[in-house]
């Protein structure tokens, strides 16, 4: 096993993506500040955009939506789409060659009742007809690397995961990350990474493993059990901003120093990068977002997090942090 990790490179339509870590789409965190604080803490191979309405986005401006912001070092960056329209993909994805994205990623995960109550994320995978028409219409309009992300299904069944990835596969999806829990499972549940290991050899391209990934041990564990070609990490990433280099020096092998910057460091790095890419208004509720899983792992991080849920301004949040690393850190 540690002799195929240290070898896993993936190359996806001439893309190569070393080491096979990818950051999570995640809505309200997969910006540009964090997206860059944990490529500077080092050990990512792949970025993803938020989740983005693929009707709005033809309309939308990179330079004033807060979704869009982008800096020159964020590379490789996959945009994810969330539609069930295949006529909006289209639109979508000649917007992308635009902002030159370096891939598409095709939500097939979201559960929350907007996005299924218009057939799209979640709600896609159980509609295979629908989903094959925006899967089609996507791979037709751009050379691009395609990508999706989805759950195991509705209950544990081994032949139906299997046909749902050769459908993926077959309409021209180039890696698929799989969640290792069931489609209405919690974050609170164990993710079902052994799951993920009876289906791996369904497809020839690369799967990503992801669910319950917050140290080196659970990213050993999961790749072990799931033979998958690389991680995506969500949560653990906010956590642990240095999480992804912890993971690529320890199993992939990479000289990536230990920890360089200090936890305060790390946090006021990222407010930073909030001032410095989003409108006086866009910062402070990525900062209250943000905290709330940067200070979890912390001894009293609780309340560092409801200080600055409490905020009203970003100077003032910034004023509460200082005070409780100070007294605490």
């Amino acid at each position: 096993m540690t002799e195929k990790i240290l070898k896993s490179k993936l190359l996806l339509r001439g893309l190569e993506i070393f080491p096979p870590i990818a950051l999570a789409p995640m809505v309200g965190l997969s910006h540009s500040a964090l997206r860059t604080l944990v490529q500077e803490e080092g050990g990512i191979g792949l970025l993803f955009t938020e989740m983005l309405e693929a009707g709005r986005l033809p309309h939308d401006n990179q330079r004033c939506s807060p979704l869009l912001v982008r800096s020159p070092g964020e590379f490789p960056l996959f945009y994810q789409l969330v539609t069930s329209d295949e006529e909006a993909i289209e639109r979508a994805a000649e917007k992308l060659h635009d902002f030159q994205a370096q891939g598409v990623d095709l939500n097939l995960g979201c559960p929350a009742p907007q996005q299924r109550k218009q057939g799209a994320g979640l709600a896609l995978t159980e509609n295979h007809p629908q989903m094959c028409k925006v899967l089609r219409r996507l791979r037709a309009c751009t050379n691009l690397p395609v990508s999706v992300k989805i759950r195991l299904g509705s209950t544990l069944d081994d032949f139906c995961l299997k046909a749902l990835c050769h459908l993926l596969e077959d309409e021209g999806v180039d890696l698929i990350t799989v969640h290792a829990r069931l489609n209405g499972e919690k974050f609170c549940r164990r993710p079902r990474w052994k799951v993920v290991g009876k289906i791996r050899d369904a497809v020839t391209i690369p799967i990503l493993i992801n669910g319950g990934i917050f140290s080196v041990d659970d990213a050993r564990k999961s790749l072990e059990q799931s033979g998958a070609d690389g991680l995506m990490i969500g949560r653990g990433a906010v956590e642990q901003p240095w999480l992804c280099a912890d993971i690529a020096r320890e199993i992939y092998g990479m000289p990536i120093r230990c920890r360089p910057r200090s936890d305060v460091e790390i946090y006021f790095k990222f407010v930073t990068f909030l001032e410095q890419r989003f409108a006086p208004e866009r910062q402070l509720g990525r900062l209250k977002q943000f905290t709330t899983y940067y200070a979890a792992p912390f001894t009293f991080g609780h309340h560092l997090a409801s200080s600055i849920q409490s905020s009203t301004t970003i100077d003032q949040a910034k004023r509460r942090a200082a005070d409780f690393f100070a007294r605490n850190v």
